[in-house]
């Protein structure tokens, strides 16, 4: 930590007020009067309030004088000692954030053949560099920026600077840093620094897609990056990279189909992808040695360099990211990108602490960091900078990458404001991309009301949410690994189901409901946090049998699949995944994250379940109701006996062959007989560990329903 040896200390904290500490060893810490001195102009202070701290004095003075942020400040006490005025919690106000915002959308390197222009905004900075180095030469090469209005620091290179390196040089509070560029759009390996490149050399054309128009119609599969190839049975070359996504890999006898063939056949429509940026945690030259979901951001608009073939050429991650997305577009498949503007890895290390200290992140009343997130800060997304900056990526990544949805890490942490920004932003862009987030209520310095969490969603239209009902209501507890849901067999749980069933909307007057419309719901089981679902069932229902805990298994996986909102899947859940019951596997190896494809095979009756499912929903509209008019006027419950739930879509035809969809769902041990709510043939279409859109057989009146399992019957 650079330190900077001063008589007292005193500080900008409001654009008027300037806070003075004055140590109690020299003079008992008084001083009777302050001036303020600039250039070759001295002002004096007015003194409004005098505290005593445990070592010092602290004065809270007021000045008439405009303070020109940037410039050089002395404050000289009635002794004559003098310190420079630093950059306070004026950084935090409304009247700074008003002051020094930046609405332009040049900042970065603008690169020509011919010139690149760098634009900064640093308005504390009282100077910047930027310094280049030659990529054959290895020549170091500063330049001095210009400051501008707003903040903005500017400078135009002549010369052709493709493939140099560059970082600027910040001083602030008469402290130089170096920092990389937070508006890169390439890097070297590990971040060093940012790189200049030729856009028109990644320049991928892209693959037209029809209008994706209703979000209730999406199947969401969320997948990492390295543990969709890494498995030695995964039949892919490139383990653990962007190309594996590329490849076709061969149909292997003990496997069957893997790789994106294998995703495309499962039916889904959309695979969520962990952070794809750059991040921490992986060394980028050896990406063997370490592992990590990627929720450690480091460079928010460029790819993740471990997943690259080359990760020294700046090039090979953007266009290896680009045909990975691509290949997914040609197969019909969508791309969801986890974004993480909540938080930087470290919050010191961060090019946003370096080059404007103090304003991208929040602050307790003590003037700490906060740390709702848990890891040590959070962003302050409501300031407009830090805003703008979240806005600036978004349409980076959906303009140049293609990408057709976010999902956002730890949301909660988030403003409702530039969420609703967000929203409206990517709807211009690209109409039908979804937007999705972790809405938890997190411990951060932010009005509850203003939160972007799932108690303020009907503040936020059009925003979906991880529906932790859902996920409670049929596996149990995340945070209780003993608590059972209902698919675990617990009899006490069709209350909340009904309400997930339902889309989480308002269905009846007793229950407000969570959402404005089904489509904010994003129904879940299990995602890469927590237990899989399969560890779970194996400490709760440990008394069970593997054929037992594989129909529990099955049941939860239906009441997703077929509940109204949006269904959402983890990688191998299909297959019984597991982490060998890990809970946390953010930094586990390999052998603990990798898709087990053997499972895969080993599981292949239930692999075809699901796809019956998802066959099912697709077929037949009524479910994935629109509208919560929709949910009210057709779905019923005509039956709840605690280990039973009947849920029936009623006068459906308008949405596909049937006019009514009966569904049962049964947490018993036993076989029970099951009287139907009208009389005529009824065609069987999933029973135990079959499902689809054909008919299994046809029942007239009853139906009797296996024990653990779901069953859903259509009448014409």
């Amino acid at each position: 930590m650079i330190f900077i040896k001063r008589e007292f200390e005193a500080y900008l904290d409001e654009m008027d007020q300037i806070t003075i500490l004055l140590p109690n060893g020299s003079f008992n810490g008084e001083s009777a009067s302050f001036t303020l001195s600039h250039e070759n102009s001295i002002y004096s202070l007015e003194i409004i309030d005098r505290k005593t701290l445990q070592s010092s004095l602290k004065y809270i003075c007021k000045t008439n004088t405009p303070i020109s942020i940037g410039s050089r400040y002395m404050i000289i006490d009635e002794h004559g000692r003098k310190t420079d005025l630093q950059i306070g919690a004026v950084i935090r106000s409304q009247a700074f954030d008003e002051a020094f915002y930046y609405e332009k959308d040049d900042l970065g390197a603008q690169y020509q053949k011919g010139e690149t222009t760098f634009t900064l905004w640093a308005p504390t900075a009282s100077a910047v560099k930027i310094k280049l180095v030659a990529p054959k030469s290895k020549e170091n090469i500063f330049y001095s920026l210009i400051r501008e209005e707003k903040g903005i620091w500017r400078i135009t290179v002549q010369g052709d600077l493709e493939g140099f390196h560059y970082t600027y040089l910040v001083c602030v509070n008469l402290v130089w840093r170096e920092a990389v560029d937070p508006y890169a759009i390439a890097s070297s390996i590990n971040s060093e620094s940012a790189v200049i490149i030729d856009k028109e050399r990644v320049n991928v054309p892209k693959v037209a897609m029809l209008p994706f128009n209703d979000a209730t119609d999406a199947i969401i599969y969320e997948l990492h990056v390295r543990d969709f190839s890494s498995h030695a049975k995964s039949g892919m070359v490139h383990k653990g990279k962007y190309a594996a996504f590329t490849e076709d890999p061969l149909e292997m006898s003990d496997i069957g189909i893997t790789g994106v063939p294998y995703l495309q056949s499962l039916g889904i429509t959309h695979i969520e992808l962990l952070p794809l940026n750059d991040f921490g945690g992986v060394d980028e030259a050896e990406p063997g040695k370490d592992y990590n979901w990627g929720y450690n951001p480091l460079l928010f608009n460029v790819p993740e360099g471990s997943y690259a073939l080359d990760p020294y050429d700046p090039y090979s991650r953007i266009l290896e990211l680009k045909n990975l997305i691509n290949t997914l577009h040609h197969k019909d498949l969508r791309i969801i990108m986890d974004v993480v503007y909540n938080h930087v890895y470290i919050r010191e290390d961060s090019s946003f602490e370096k080059i404007v200290p103090g304003y991208y992140f929040r602050h307790d009343e003590h003037g700490m960091p906060s740390n709702g997130t848990g890891v040590g800060n959070d962003i302050a997304s409501e300031r407009k900078m830090v805003r703008k900056f979240i806005l600036d990526s978004i349409r980076y990544w959906l303009q140049e990458y293609d990408v057709d949805g976010f999902r956002f890490d730890l949301m909660g942490i988030l403003d409702v404001q530039t969420i609703n920004e967000v929203k409206e932003a990517v709807s211009v862009i690209k109409p039908g991309a979804i937007i999705l987030g972790e809405g938890w209520e997190l411990n951060t310095p932010l009005a509850a009301d203003r939160k972007a969490m799932i108690l303020n969603a009907k503040k936020m239209p059009g925003i979906a949410f991880f529906n932790d009902m859902v996920r409670d209501s049929v596996k149990g507890s995340t945070f209780n690994l003993f608590d059972r849901g209902f698919a675990l067999g617990n009899t006490h749980k069709t209350a909340l189901l009904k309400q997930s069933l339902a889309g989480s909307v308002q269905i009846d007057p007793n229950h407000k409901g969570l959402f404005l419309e089904p489509a904010q719901s994003i129904n879940y089981i299990e995602s890469h946090d927590n237990h899989t679902m399969w560890d779970k069932i194996a400490v709760c229902n440990s008394h069970e049998d593997e054929e037992t805990r594989l129909k529990r298994h099955r049941l939860a996986a239906s009441v997703t699949l077929l509940s109204q909102g949006i269904p959402f899947l983890h990688a191998g859940q299909e297959f019984f995944r597991t982490k060998g019951g890990e809970e946390n596997s953010y930094k586990s190896p390999d052998t603990i994250n990798s898709l087990d494809w053997e499972r895969k095979h080993r599981y292949s009756e239930n692999v075809a379940y699901m796809k019956g499912l998802i066959l099912l929903r697709k077929a037949h509209k009524a479910l994935r109701l629109s509208t919560v008019t929709e949910i009210k006027r057709h779905v019923r419950f005509p039956l709840d006996k605690g280990n039973m739930l009947m849920y029936h879509l009623s006068e459906v035809k308008q949405y596909g062959k049937y006019n009514h969809l009966l569904i049962i769902f049964h947490n018993g041990t036993n076989t029970e007989n099951v009287t139907l709510p009208f009389s005529g043939e009824w065609e069987v279409l999933v029973e135990g560990s079959t499902a689809g859109d054909a008919p299994i057989r046809k029942t007239n009146n009853e139906v009797q329903v296996p024990p653990i399992s779901t069953v859903v019957l259509a009448q014409y």
